[in-house]
């Protein structure tokens, strides 16, 4: 998380940070979307402080952007600490793209905490604006909703333990009903859950 100072504060009423999610390739790199540490207003050349918040734990450490890997519509970012994690726990990358149907698993934050996520990937979208992205369809019994914005930057894992994509968006609309404001998923069978492969961190080396 990124907390903002006073100045951002007044410019941005309500608002005291912004927060996403990451994981760690090594003790002082953190894996996100490049959406996130844009909205964090992270630099690849000022150092800025991060609460990390890793287990029951968290640390204050001073971070920024060491490179941006991958393309349209969504890169990757490589997130470079200051000082190594001591507790941290770095998940190995998949060299292989996954196959149609494979198990996946991610997190998701229905309670504010942490919460794995099954499901499995569909399709590489080969068309449009999503061209090259990793589509998945995930759930936690009838609720395609599990997966929202906050786990941008959540890794992809199959079920050797090891980083086959990254979470970047999600599949939904709204529709009044009512008078109310309903957010509804996909249909079941249709991906719900757009993803980073994870091969582009070992394209852009």
């Amino acid at each position: 998380m990124r907390h903002f100072d006073e100045r951002e504060r007044d410019a941005h009423p309500g608002l005291i940070g912004i927060r996403g999610t990451g994981w760690f390739l090594s003790p002082t790199m953190v894996v996100t979307a490049e959406h996130v540490t844009a909205a964090m207003k992270l630099s690849g050349n000022e150092w800025t402080p991060l609460e990390i918040v890793a287990g029951d734990g968290s640390q204050l450490i001073a971070a920024r952007i060491q490179r941006l890997a991958g393309g349209a519509p969504e890169r990757l970012a490589v997130i470079e600490l200051q000082r190594a994690v001591s507790d941290a726990q770095s998940v190995a990358i998949r060299k292989k793209p996954l196959m149609p149907e494979e198990q996946v698993m991610t997190f998701a934050y229905p309670a504010g905490g942490p919460h794995l996520v099954g499901g499995r990937f569909v399709r590489f979208e080969d068309d449009g604006k999503l061209a090259g992205m990793a589509l998945l369809e995930m759930y936690e019994g009838e609720n395609r909703l599990i997966i929202d914005h906050g786990a941008s930057g959540a890794p992809v894992v199959d079920c050797n333990g090891l980083v086959a994509a990254v979470v970047t968006n999600v599949f939904s609309q709204s529709i009044v009903w009512a008078s109310r404001e309903i957010r509804i998923s996909t249909a079941w069978g249709m991906p719900n859950v757009v993803s980073v492969p994870v091969q582009v961190l070992e394209e852009s080396n």
